[in-house]
């Protein structure tokens, strides 16, 4: 079956984790590349891998095994998207605390591959922080496991954060034990007005140097600064009250909130962090971009790539590009390289997974 973008490459749609074991180890036998996915969001993200035979669908591995709704914890397949599973868990009043792109279409096992945390990370921390147990699946057919349900469970090897970020080259993520959040009682975004480049630098500083309890924060063209406040409604006010010292004031709508979203288009998309105190002078080399108050962002940016990576990471940035491109998407990956060669060879020594996709050709 075509694949789209991955043309001659074999759809297939295993049910649980047998069949993808069992997929898995035919195809490291026979010396066939295994492309995994789940929503297809961000099938583009990373270098076009070396070799596609089966793009690898988790699309049917989809259902909420067990929400532990008194001990805050979610089991899930990895192919629920992430808007399925929060309708799922606000049915108990709580959430998995991430805002990730396309989350009717994103999934559980693809936001991992990828670590897309969103604003909400200034909360309540990235998915590194939030995910506890994981199930693998390994090139050879190896069914992993590791973590709990339990949140204070820290024994054996740290498979979860091990396998966030990775871009399915180390295994293909079957299930996650998530930690949750209670939803909040009420939310407030509020958007601020700077008067310019360095006000708004100003305003991002003197948000996260006075110790609010902010959800989120996010700046956009225009100067303009998101704050997402939660909680009781007298704990809104009291925060709200500190920030209309700070600048313009207005009342945002939640929509800002997907700003993200609306970037893609024609031009070539890139993901870049900066320091906090670097922001503006970050995003000013952008016409259009969404940068957290972490100083991760996202922007079009139709120039030169290989100049822009370079005075990223004279600033002490990076800059991943989003799609098709004519230079490496990931740029240096630095000291870390070895270590991270050498885990894949333990985990993939074929290169069934995803090769060459990941940064320094991995």
């Amino acid at each position: 079956m075509s694949a789209g973008a991955w043309s001659g490459a074999t759809v297939v749609e295993p049910a649980d984790e047998n069949e993808t074991a069992a997929i898995l180890r035919n195809a490291n036998e026979t010396g066939q590349a295994v492309i995994p996915t789940g929503g297809g969001t961000k099938l583009a993200w990373g270098n076009p891998p070396r070799k596609a035979d089966i793009l690898l669908s988790m699309r049917r591995m989809n259902r909420v095994i067990e929400h532990a709704w008194a001990d805050l914890t979610v089991t899930v397949e990895a192919g629920c998207t992430i808007a399925a599973l929060q309708r799922k868990l606000a049915e108990h009043g709580q959430r998995l605390a991430v805002d990730p792109l396309w989350s009717e279409r994103a999934t559980v096992g693809g936001i991992l591959a990828t670590n897309d945390s969103g604003a909400l990370r200034l909360a309540f921390g990235a998915l590194r922080d939030l995910i506890i147990g994981v199930t693998l699946v390994l090139a050879d057919g190896t069914i992993a496991m590791s973590g709990g349900k339990v949140v204070k469970n820290v024994a054996g090897y740290d498979l979860p954060k091990l396998a966030t970020g990775s871009l399915g080259t180390l295994g293909v993520i079957t299930r996650a034990v998530f930690r949750l959040h209670p939803l909040p009682r009420n939310a407030r975004t509020l958007t601020i007005a700077a008067m310019d480049a360095q006000d708004m630098q100003r305003i991002l500083l003197a948000i996260l140097d006075a110790r609010l309890a902010v959800t989120a924060v996010q700046a956009r063209p225009g100067n303009l600064v998101d704050v997402l406040l939660e909680g009781t409604l007298d704990g809104i006010a009291a925060q709200e009250a500190v920030i209309q010292e700070m600048g313009t004031v207005r009342e945002g709508s939640p929509a800002v909130w997907k700003a993200r979203e609306e970037l893609w288009g024609n031009a070539p998309m890139v993901k870049f962090t900066s320091l906090p105190s670097q922001i503006s002078a970050a995003s000013a080399l952008f016409s259009r971009f969404v940068v957290q108050a972490t100083g991760i962002g996202y922007a079009q940016f139709t120039g030169d790539l290989r100049g822009l990576r370079e005075a990223m990471e004279r600033d002490g940035g990076s800059l991943v590009v989003l799609g098709k491109t004519e230079i490496d998407a990931w740029g240096k990956a630095g000291d870390a390289l070895p270590l991270m060669r050498a885990v894949k060879a333990q985990f993939d020594p074929k290169n069934t997974l995803n090769p060459g996709r990941f940064a320094g050709g991995i």
